[in-house]
């Protein structure tokens, strides 16, 4: 059930996918999968607080524990194969696109999850 259970950067992925052409459409399923694979423990490290939401629309290390760098680089390195779709298709930069997608992410972060302000301070929502 995806009710209340996938972030914004799933959402934005799902919507990206109706634009892309059907060159990128291959690709596009196999990083919708490994997002999806990776939600879980995204999860299960915000609640820890060992990963928050950046400012600039991606995932940081808070406190490197465990497989926190390793899933926070995988996460980031999808995000922005699709920022730089996003930008391509809407003839913005991959900076502008990240910024519009975090502000989102912010918004639907859950209650306990550490967020960052674009001053760079973090903050527990």
């Amino acid at each position: 059930m995806l009710k209340g259970k996938y972030l914004a950067p799933i959402f934005c992925l799902v919507i990206l996918m109706t634009w892309c052409s059907s060159a990128w459409s291959e690709d596009m399923q196999a990083i919708k999968a490994r997002m999806l694979q990776r939600k879980s423990t995204i999860d299960t490290l915000k609640k820890s607080g060992a990963v928050g939401e950046g400012a600039d629309g991606y995932l940081h290390v808070r406190q490197a524990t465990g497989n926190a760098s390793s899933v926070a680089n995988a996460e980031n390195a999808d995000r922005r194969t699709v920022n730089g779709i996003i930008a391509k298709k809407e003839g913005t930069t991959v900076d502008q696109v990240s910024k519009k997608v975090a502000a989102t992410i912010m918004r639907n972060a859950k209650p306990g999850h550490w967020v960052q302000k674009p001053n760079g301070s973090w903050y527990q929502k």
